[in-house]
């Protein structure tokens, strides 16, 4: 019988015959890896041999091959090697053999590998999966790689791997080809991974395809960031845009997953005459959705009265935009003395929070009032989901008077992230003229790259929100933002 655990193989040994004397091919051992066999016995048989009865030769037995999988240890740290392939011996020798030996001593290690893992805790181990498309540069595809590992990281995972392949354009079935969903696969069982998260975002029916492939669960990119924003949001209005971001993503995807999603509804009127399980799921999330949207849409209304309040004081507001992690509770914080939750994390912030600035401009000595508010950070290639679900939370944005646009110097990628955030911008229905560049975290740049950004954005402001250095510049910069703001919002 077939045994079954993550430490143990599983039960069953193979014997394959060849006609060649060879070792077993890389494909049958590739097999029996994913297949975790006790071990393949190949027997190489000779072309001539006994006559049987009404014909025909039986041939004899030439020579014999043992493989079997082989454990990490000192001898193979971090498992470099998959299996061993026995010399060639002797049938009588392969008689001698003692395999309930061999598979005893291969599940005891096995086994000290896998409570050794047990012990280091129960997070998620990721293997990153990268595809690099003829439209895509090289860096571009490593900013990419990179920025994906530090979203498993937000997400609290431990990435074991990444691997990257290139090819011209994204396969239909699997996205990556045939061989490389193999070697993922060898990967998975040796490394041990229990998540494998694609760079590229996958169709329902990709990760249907390579979860069978893989035996464990696969997400893309997008899924990685829902899940980092269902950890963040606090609020009521937060999590209620996170709930309603992810049943849409989550709705195509239903089938081969096998979610019990009845306890979303339930009860008279949910099930149809003859409706399957899996219909039944699709109704009743098709109903949360639904009451969802009709609270973001009370929620719209809601924060909506609240601005027109605002205006109605003629107080001016500046929304605080940037890529997630650009420092910008950090900038609120330090303008306002406030103490909005500030961490070195993706998304650190989900909920928009607005404070009053008010002080005497040093340059003119007018006195000035402005409300900043905190938004949600952006990212390259936002998924649609979250812009829907977050319309009531990115409105701020659409309805200040100024943009902020904060931007992490600091960051290797920092040119890619303001054209990012440009782009989400022009995507919105409303955004407001006068926006303001302002580079952070120039204590961490070295000369050049602060060099460069000046010289390509000379009219923006430098600064450093955590060291407070370049603040007072910047307050004399958002006072006439304002000023100018006010004075061209009649055209």
């Amino acid at each position: 019988m077939p045994r079954y655990g993550a430490e143990r193989l599983c039960g069953i040994r193979c014997i394959a015959t060849q006609l060649k004397s060879d070792p077993p091919k890389e494909s049958s051992l590739t097999a029996m890896v994913l297949q975790r066999l006790d071990s393949l016995v190949v027997l190489s048989i000779t072309s001539e041999g006994k006559t049987r009865r009404g014909g025909g030769a039986t041939g004899y037995i030439k020579e014999a091959y043992i493989a079997h999988l082989l454990p990490p240890s000192e001898f193979n740290p971090n498992h470099a090697y998959y299996w061993t392939v026995s010399p060639a011996m002797t049938i009588e020798t392969l008689s001698e053999q003692d395999f309930f030996g061999l598979v005893e001593g291969l599940e005891e290690e096995f086994s000290r590998e896998y409570v050794a893992q047990q012990v280091e805790g129960d997070h998620e181990r990721v293997l990153i999966v990268g595809l690099q498309t003829d439209k895509m540069s090289d860096r571009a595809f490593a900013e990419e790689l990179a920025e994906v590992k530090r979203l498993v990281d937000t997400a609290g995972g431990e990435t074991v791997e990444t691997i990257q392949q290139k090819r011209p354009k994204p396969h239909p079935q699997t996205l990556v080809g045939k061989g490389k969903v193999e070697e993922i696969a060898l990967r998975v069982q040796t490394l041990r991974a229990n998540l494998v998260v694609f760079s590229l975002d996958l169709s329902p029916a990709q990760v249907r395809n390579l979860e069978t492939q893989l035996g464990v669960k696969v997400v893309d990119r997008t899924e990685v960031i829902l899940d980092i924003f269902a950890q963040r949001a606090q609020s009521r209005a937060g999590k209620l845009q996170v709930e309603l971001a992810q049943l849409e993503y989550m709705l195509p995807r239903l089938v081969g997953r096998g979610q019990a999603m009845s306890r979303l509804g339930g009860g008279i009127g949910t099930r149809g005459p003859g409706e399957t399980k899996l219909e039944t799921e699709r109704r009743a999330i098709q109903k949360r959705i639904s009451r969802l949207q009709q609270e973001v849409n009370k929620l719209q209304s809601h924060r909506s009265r609240l601005r027109q309040q605002r205006q109605k004081q003629e107080v001016p507001s500046i929304a605080i935009v940037g890529y997630t992690n650009a420092g910008k509770s950090t900038l609120i914080n330090a303008l306002t003395n406030a103490e909005v939750y500030t961490a070195d994390q993706l998304f650190a912030t989900l909920d928009p929070t607005t404070r009053r600035l008010s002080g005497i401009d040093d340059n003119t000595g007018q006195p000035y009032t402005f409300l900043l508010t905190d938004t949600v950070g952006f990212i390259h290639e936002l998924p649609p989901s979250l812009v829907d679900a977050f319309r009531a939370t990115l409105e701020e944005v659409t309805e200040a008077d100024a943009l902020l646009h904060l931007v992490d110097l600091s960051h290797p990628a920092w040119q890619h992230h303001i054209q990012s955030v440009m782009n989400i911008l022009q995507e919105m229905p409303l955004v407001p003229g006068p926006i303001l560049l302002v580079f952070n975290k120039i204590d961490t740049v070295d000369g050049e790259t602060l060099k460069v950004a000046q010289e390509e954005y000379p009219l923006a402001v430098f600064i450093s929100a955590s060291q407070r250095l370049g603040l007072e510049t910047l307050r004399h910069k958002l006072s006439q933002l304002v000023q100018y703001a006010l004075k061209n919002s009649s055209f």
